[in-house]
Order: C-alpha cells, then structure tokens, then sequence
C-alpha cells in the first residue's frame, strides 16, 4: 500500500473514531503510533522509536518527549503529542525546549489530527518559530505526501529534507501573505499597482479609489485562472475520450456488447426531421458504439453529420464543421437537438 493510502486510511479512522478518543495516550495510541508506522519505523522496537525519551534541561531533570525516532542509534526526529482537542500553537515553546537538548534537526507537535513539523533554519540548535510543514490528516494530499515521503525511514536524508525546509518555509510565508492581500489588500500593496498604471501623483485619494480596483481585479484574475485550468482538464479529458474512441473502432470485437437505446433513436429521428427539407431521409443513417451514437450521411464516415452522446451523467449533442472537427454543445434533454437545427442543416450541406 502506497503511502497516501495508508495516511488517507488513518485520516478516515480518525473521523470515525476521535470521540471515543478521550485521553492524550489514547491519542497517541489510537493515531500517532500509526502514522510513525506509517513512515516505516518500527514503534515496537525501542531502538528504533522511543517512547518517553529523556530531554532534561539544565538542572530540571525528569524532561520527557514522547516520542524519538533514531537511525544508527542517532536521534533524528522527536515527536510532542497532545491530546487530539488540543490546540497546538500553545505548545510550541514546549517543544523548542526539548528541541534545544535533543540533537536532533527536526520536531514534531502533533495532537493526532494536525501536525507541524519545525527545524533549525533560523538559528543553529534553535528550533524555528514557524513550521516547514502543516497539514491536516483528515485532508490528506498528495502535495503533502510527497513532502512526508522524505521522512520515510527508506528515503530519510537529512541534508536533503533541510534544502526542501527552507523553500518550504518561506513558501509558505509568501502563500499567507498573498492570501491576506488579496483578501484585504493593505496600503503598500495598493500603493504598488497604483503607481504602475496611474500616471498622476498616488495621493490617498487615488489609494482609496484603487482599492477596490485591486481587489476585484485579484478576484477576477483568480477567477480566469481557475476557469483557464478547468478548461484544460476538460480538454485533456476530451482527448483521452477520443483516443478510447479510436481504440475502440479499431478493436474488432466478436461478442456484440452495443446496444442502441431509445433515448438515441429518437435523437436519431429528430436530426431525420431536421434535414428533411434539404436531404431526402433515407439518406442519413446511424452507427452506435460503447461511447457515443454516429449520425452519418450516404452511410459515409467520411461524412460525419453528428454525434449523439448520451450515455453518460451530463448529455453532449457533438456537431462538425467544414474541417470535421467535432464541436460538443450541452443539451439536458434529447429534445433540445432542435435548438441546433441550422447548424445541423450547415454540416450536411459541406458533403454535396
């Protein structure tokens, strides 16, 4: 089992299970010693994890962290558990102190569901202030599994985590910024755009004019973007449909497993009656496959008509143009074909 699917199996159990989970070493038990496992170390063998690992501090003596992961009897990564109501950001100091005593490069705070994992970047030996990495486990990504991969005990590379910490860290300072600014753009962030297009003096009164003009154009940016992936995966979809269309029409088949509905032959009949007035009927035939029913002229294929796709949640009427290329047009019922009516009558005309 691949490791987002161990994670994402951890995840479903915590939301089934998290209130029957009343304690802090329930806690650990019931969701921090499966995801330690889940990295591959062993939290049975304590020289591979140990629990309650000595991190005294000067003369206070009796310091425990509740979890150590080791490699070659080193300590690698200390893991702070908290019970799974438990806000963590409270306890962040806590776990920089054993970080201090720890020799290890890496910490985690974790109270089951949330996790935030720190390391030393500002400061030698000084755990940072912020986190490299946060995540959810009910949420669960493949962003953030491809990040925890490098925790594994089969991919662990200390250097290696450490230049990924760095851009990580940053990234994520720059992402929250943003996220404030196009939420509620601030002055500087105004001032800047401004002065960018506006060709007078950025007085506050151009600071307050343009601060609409900011926001709603950071929504509307955001907006096309997001239209602009949409569009790409619909596409990229679409292609993947037409090559399983192409395999299939060239995949000669023995057993039959076609079967035309009622739904298509009456879409059939409609585009019958659309080109009656410029061809005569018995002209226009069909070919139905898995995917989508043909309509074609002289029984050509030469001379596609239109396609019919209708075997699936969302219905498509599929019309070609001069270069037979299929343009599919949404449609909620069989008989909205008649909205396209010209345009079905234009396609035949291109074959005589």
């Amino acid at each position: 089992m691949d490791l987002i699917d161990k994670l994402k199996t951890i995840g479903e159990r915590i939301a089934k299970t998290k209130e029957q989970v009343t304690t802090e070493e329930a806690t650990k038990n019931a969701f921090v010693m499966p995801f330690i496992s889940a990295l591959g170390y062993d939290v049975f063998n304590p020289l591979e994890v140990i629990p309650e690992f000595t991190a005294d501090i000067g003369i206070k003596k009796g310091e425990k962290v509740d979890y150590c992961i080791t490699k070659e009897g080193n300590p690698i990564i200390i893991i702070e558990c908290k019970h799974w109501k438990e806000k963590l950001e409270k306890h962040d100091s806590q776990l920089s102190r054993y970080f201090h005593v720890s020799n290890t490069r890496f910490a985690i705070l974790t109270n089951g569901i949330k996790y935030r994992f720190f390391t030393d970047l500002d400061a030698k030996n000084k755990m940072d202030e912020r986190p490299f990495i946060e995540f959810d486990m009910t949420k669960i990504d493949e962003v953030i599994v491809n990040e925890l991969k490098r925790f594994q005990k089969e991919h662990y590379d200390e250097s290696a985590i450490i230049d990924v910490a760095n851009d990580l860290k940053y990234s994520k300072q720059i992402k929250e910024l943003l996220s404030k600014e196009f939420k509620t753009p601030s002055e500087d962030f105004i001032k800047y755009f401004a002065a960018r297009v506006y060709s007078g003096r950025v007085t506050s009164k151009v600071i307050e004019q343009f601060g609409e003009l900011v926001q709603s154009s950071v929504k509307s940016l955001l907006g096309e973007m997001i239209n602009e992936r949409l569009q790409m995966a619909i596409t990229k979809q679409d292609a993947v449909e037409e090559t399983a269309e192409l395999e299939e029409e060239n995949t000669v088949d023995d057993v039959p497993t076609i079967e035309t509905t009622e739904e298509e032959l009456q879409g059939f009949r409609i585009v019958q009656a659309i080109l009656m007035s410029e061809i005569e009927s018995s002209r226009i035939s069909y070919r139905d496959s898995k995917t989508y029913f043909g309509v074609f002229l002289d029984d050509n294929n030469r001379k596609p008509i239109c396609r019919l796709w209708l075997n699936r949640s969302k219905k498509y009427l599929g019309i070609f143009d001069e270069e037979k290329k299929e343009d599919k047009r949404l449609i909620e019922k069989i008989e909205d074909i008649y909205q396209y009516a010209d345009d079905l009558r234009k396609t035949a005309k291109f074959y005589e």
